[in-house]
């Protein structure tokens, strides 16, 4: 006899146990600094934004299609594993409180993340509609609640049907359908198509229902899936902040790209880890995505944002980032005991680690400085590529150079 919330409790301790040992790796004092001079800069370029909205700003639509994605994107955490494949599915008639606490759980949590998005949005929904008042706002958030605590459902459902294991076609409706529900009842006086797309939307809940009633019992195979493709993800994020043992490396060729950085380097013992931490930075699942992803990031805040030195406060804090999570090459093979058989000193190794962070900065303050000549900024261009590149050296020979160990 299984104890269903007994269990429940077991898991979701270890669960928050694990996560917070690894938060509190990635929220150190360099990225928690960082991420509040973000928030600082983007909340002064955010009332800087509204104070110069244009009258026909398209705010209800914008509303409605972020929160039409946010309330879609509703997982139900159920904490499985793989083994409970096998011990847990003879079971499964004993562990309905499991799988309801999962729900109420993720329902929790995910309110919780949605509560800082209307926040978010309160000053342009009052700046485009000042004769709105807070209960209308408050209003709809409640409606929000409502619409995430059913897409929830429709989602359990619909997994539990296996018709979205082979198609998203339900996810699609559902976008849909939540975006046309929230830009109606944000513009106000459309509130009878709101009341339509939301039976249409209880409709595709219910007929989600039906079809895993059919089929009946929990699809554990998808369920596990997913809540492993989960925990590889959180695990590929911290993974640029400390050490995972548990993340799974997936590895892609990339052939031209791979071409493209080893071409200069020639086939010599003294450019072995050259050639390594190249290829690792390309083909690895994590280092090139979340470089480029910064890229873009600092490039378009670089583009957007009004106040020059605000600009580049954003392209030196990027630059900043980017330092800090590629330095996690350096333990990228902490695992192959084959490198060790290199007849390559260890000093040589960190400093061809070391040459190839303050290449991929210099990279990336380039790019930033071209964006400041596509806008005809020469002082910004001359501060971004003079102060970045400054930057990039004693970020790595003189800071990062000390704690690799």
């Amino acid at each position: 006899m299984i104890n269903a919330r007994t269990l429940w409790r077991d898991r979701l301790q270890n669960h928050a146990k694990e996560m917070n040992r690894y938060l509190r790796l990635m929220f150190n004092d360099h990225f928690s600094f960082a991420m509040f001079f973000f928030l600082v800069g983007m909340a002064y370029v955010y009332q800087q934004w509204l104070s110069s909205l244009p009258e026909d700003f398209p705010t209800a639509w914008l509303m409605a299609i972020v929160f039409g994605f946010v309330i879609a994107y509703s997982p139900v955490r159920t904490l499985l594993k793989e083994a409970d494949l096998v011990f847990l599915l003879p079971a499964e008639s004993q562990l309905g409180p499991f799988f309801r606490n999962g729900w109420l759980y993720s329902f929790f949590t995910q309110v919780f993340y949605l509560f800082f998005i209307v926040v978010a949005f309160g000053p342009l929904y009052f700046t485009s509609f000042p004769e709105r008042s807070i209960t209308e706002y408050v209003l709809f958030g409640v409606v929000l609640v409502v619409f995430k605590a059913w897409n929830l459902l429709a989602h359990w459902w619909e997994v539990n049907s296996r018709m979205g294991y082979s198609g998203y076609l339900d996810t699609i409706f559902r976008i849909v359908l939540n975006t046309l529900t929230f830009y109606f009842i944000v513009v106000g006086d459309a509130l009878l198509f709101a009341a339509i797309t939301t039976v249409l939307f209880f409709g595709v809940m219910m007929y989600d229902y039906t079809l895993a009633k059919k089929r009946r019992g929990i699809a554990w195979d998808v369920l596990i899936e997913k809540e492993s493709a989960r925990m590889q993800a959180f695990y590929r994020i911290a993974n640029l902040f400390t050490d995972v043992p548990h993340l799974k490396k997936t590895i892609k060729k990339r052939h031209w790209l791979v071409s493209l950085l080893k071409g200069p380097i020639s086939h010599t013992s003294e450019n072995s880890y050259d050639y390594l931490y190249r290829i690792t930075f390309v083909r690895s699942s994590d280092y090139l995505g979340m470089y480029f992803r910064l890229l873009v990031i600092a490039g378009a805040l670089v583009y957007y944002v009004p106040n020059m030195w605000v600009k580049l406060g954003f392209a030196f804090l990027f630059l900043y980032l980017s330092g800090f999570q590629m330095m996690t090459l350096w333990q990228h093979h902490r695992h192959l005991d084959w490198l060790e058989l290199y007849p390559v000193p260890l000093e040589q190794r960190k400093s061809a680690l070391l040459k190839w962070l303050f290449q991929l900065l210099l990279a990336k303050t380039f790019v930033l400085g071209v964006v400041f000549l596509f806008l005809w900024n020469l002082v910004g261009l001359a501060f971004v590529w003079i102060g970045g590149s400054l930057l990039s050296y004693v970020l790595v020979y003189m800071y990062l150079s000390k704690r690799l160990t």
